[in-house]
């Protein structure tokens, strides 16, 4: 059986991510000879793309003005009907795919009737308004006057104006100056392409001057101008009148304006930089002079296009896991969501459930995985936000997990056995030692992520442990051992030493340790380790070390050290108080009751120490020697001396544990004797508790 994780390495593979999206494109007809749409994503496989226009999924295979150039779309001899529109880029691989944000292709042209103009008559002192006839167009343009000849601009001031909104001339008051020639230039913004009208003569008539007059608005607002979040919001308003009448500005609610509003063209144009919410609301224009005022109002109305403000990530899920996504997005009106997956809209039904902006499917399976994509609108525009879900499903593999064969661990401490195979879904773990299914108890903890942990280990924990993991894919196991040593302990070591300069001198460093470690041996003088190679030191069978004749800038503290093959070592604990306890059995009975107390003393002696440790009381406790001294001469002793070597025999052991093994049967005339030592560690140091004696 084939598992996703076992031909897709999730981590390297992915679906498409957008590097470049198209823009909105306007392109002067009959200039260029072809236009590009970019789009480019990363990805792996690398990402194939196609292209959609109004909708419609372009052919490319059937279209000779239209192909690819990586992901962007190449069109060469344009056509308005054919190629005006929304283009959007699909960008796709086996993983999945995602849409790119939707770009306009709009064309600019700029088509002035080539007819002459008609020329205006006007009375000085009048106000005239000459249209500049704005031809069909598309882009953004740019309107200026030229007066009798290019490139002589009319220069605006409170009594000229040109609109940028409507593109004409308005002269509040005309004077003898004015007359002559106008011509109306259009410049597109975008492809700086510009066009001249024919001219249009001003001319005075001879029957008069115009008399005063009060303001005539000519140039003024909607009652509803939509302003979009960010942008620059421009109102104009221009009068006519005679004297040149005076513009004013204020906000419907009496607000001041704040500093960032512009008055320009003096105060014809009122501009408001980086529009927010706050600078909604009624405006006023106020024309006037000393014939009159006039007032035109309007509100300005706060809009904006979605901006994401919570998005998802990317995700990666176990078989049956439940996947949620949330995205947000602010905007005026409020944005309403879709969800899309690979492309196509993705609806509510059996495990998959859309609310607002939360994508819930619960207990994913393979069909789910793939690209998603968030989409919130409003009427002023739309955004695409994309992740990708991956859902894994494999049975138990231990290959990854980097675990120690070989455990160890010294006894009364806590060994912990971690069982983490990777697998989707997570598997059901047991453990077994050898053969024995393990159950949890008060020292076996098995936890639920798979880890085995032993609190207090023993010398009958060691052993080989098998964690066996399955799911519904496959099981799979893993096997290691547990070795369990007795600490190393220092039991003797160098003490306050007066010696005369000149003279050798050797140090003692006894210790007791495991048989199964291999143990090396250090020194420091002063807290410094010593150089070994130093000829002015000697070890002497491994145990101590000889100092060649001293001098008095070595009259310092030495310590020892002794190290098993785990790095333990009693270095630390050399200035410990050493105490002597005295445990004694007094007998008054028959020689052959003292035995049996004394055999029951030894029996509970070793119990105590089994496998060479043991508690007593708030001590813990290890056997140093074994001496025990029988009179073998007395008769009435002769039955028990068998079974004193027996119990001698019980704890051979645990002497041959030591680096000190004293176990001596000899001939005594009379009674008998009998003596245990044992070095002792405590809560707060080391102590010595020896002589447990019969008499």
């Amino acid at each position: 059986m084939e598992f996703l994780t076992d031909c897709l390495d999730f981590k390297s593979f992915h679906g498409p991510k957008w590097r470049m999206e198209p823009s909105d494109l306007v392109v002067a007809v009959g200039l260029p000879e072809e236009a590009t749409l970019s789009c480019d994503a990363k990805g792996y496989p690398a990402p194939q793309y196609r292209w959609s226009l109004n909708g419609t999924t372009i052919d490319l295979r059937a279209d000779y003005r239209r192909r690819l150039s990586g992901g962007n779309l190449v069109i060469r001899n344009m056509d308005i009907a054919e190629d005006m529109g929304i283009y959007q880029c699909t960008a796709f691989n086996l993983l999945g795919a995602i849409l790119s944000r939707r770009a306009s292709l709009q064309f600019a042209y700029l088509n002035f009737k080539s007819q002459s103009r008609s020329a205006v008559s006007v009375r000085e002192g009048q106000g005239v308004v000459l249209l500049c006839g704005t031809p069909v167009y598309a882009g953004e343009l740019q309107f200026a006057w030229v007066f009798n000849e290019y490139p002589y601009f009319v220069q605006q001031d409170s009594r000229r104006f040109v609109s940028q909104e409507t593109g004409n001339l308005y002269i509040a008051k005309v004077e003898i100056s004015d007359v002559g020639n106008y011509t109306c230039m259009v410049v597109n913004r975008i492809t700086k392409v510009k066009m001249l009208s024919s001219p249009t003569p001003l001319v005075l008539r001879t029957d008069g001057v115009m008399g005063e007059y009060e303001p005539k608005i000519e140039v003024h607002f909607p009652d509803m101008v939509p302003a979009a979040k960010g942008s620059i919001v421009t109102l104009e308003c221009f009068a006519l009148g005679n004297p040149v009448p005076e513009i004013t500005w204020r906000r419907a609610n009496g607000v001041p304006f704040p500093n960032k509003v512009k008055m320009k063209n003096s105060n014809v144009v009122l501009e408001i930089p980086s529009f927010q919410q706050e600078d909604s609301g009624g405006y006023e224009c106020v024309a006037e002079n000393k014939m009159g005022r006039n007032t035109v109002k309007g509100r300005l109305s706060f809009h904006a296009k979605p901006q994401w403000v919570q998005t998802m990530h990317d995700s990666a899920l176990s078989i049956d896991e439940r996947l949620f996504w949330e995205c947000k997005a602010s905007g005026k009106p409020k944005p309403s969501y879709t969800w899309l997956k690979n492309g196509q809209l993705l609806n509510t039904e059996d495990r998959i459930h859309i609310e607002n902006g939360a994508l819930t499917v619960v207990s994913v399976n393979l069909s789910d995985a793939g690209m998603y994509q968030c989409v919130a609108e409003n009427k002023h525009g739309i955004i695409y936000f994309s992740a990708e879900l991956v859902v894994l499903a494999s049975p138990p593999d231990f290959s990854r997990s980097q675990v120690r064969a070989l455990l160890k661990a010294k006894t009364g401490t806590t060994v912990t056995m971690e069982c983490r195979p990777q697998a989707y879904p997570p598997p059901i773990t047991s453990w077994r030692k050898g053969s024995e299914q393990l159950q949890s108890t008060e020292r076996i903890s098995l936890l639920t992520d798979g880890t085995i942990r032993i609190i207090n280990v023993t010398k009958k924990d060691v052993g080989s442990y098998t964690c066996l993991a399955r799911n519904q894919f496959g099981m799979a196991s893993t096997t290691r051992r547990l070795l369990v040593t007795d600490p190393t302990w220092i039991t003797q070591g160098p003490v306050d030493t007066e010696i005369i300069v000149g003279e050798s001198i050797v140090l003692p460093c006894q210790i007791a340790c495991d048989a199964s470690l291999d143990v090396s041996f250090s020194w420091a003088f002063n807290g410094q380790l010593l150089n070994k190679l130093d000829p002015h030191y000697e070890h002497v069978g491994g145990v101590k070390m000889a100092e060649k004749p001293v001098n008095r800038r070595k009259e310092k503290t030495k310590q020892a050290a002794a190290s098993d093959q785990d790095g333990d070592s009693g270095l630390d604990n050399l200035d410990t108080e050493r105490i002597i306890r005295s445990i004694t059995v007094n007998i008054t009975d028959t020689m052959e009751n003292k035995f049996n107390k004394f055999s029951e003393t030894l029996d509970s002696i070793a119990s105590k120490v089994h496998d060479n440790s043991a508690r007593l009381g708030e001590l813990e406790t290890r056997v140093l020697d074994t001496e025990v001294k029988v009179n073998s001469m007395d008769s009435n002793l002769a039955p028990y001396v068998t079974k004193v070597k027996e119990i001698t025999e019980k704890l051979d052991e645990l002497r041959n544990r030591s680096r000190r093994d004293n176990i001596i049967i000899t001939n005594l005339p009379e009674g008998m004797e009998g003596r245990q030592s044992f070095l002792s560690r405590g809560c707060h140091g080391f102590w010595s508790l020896s002589s447990v004696t019969v008499t």
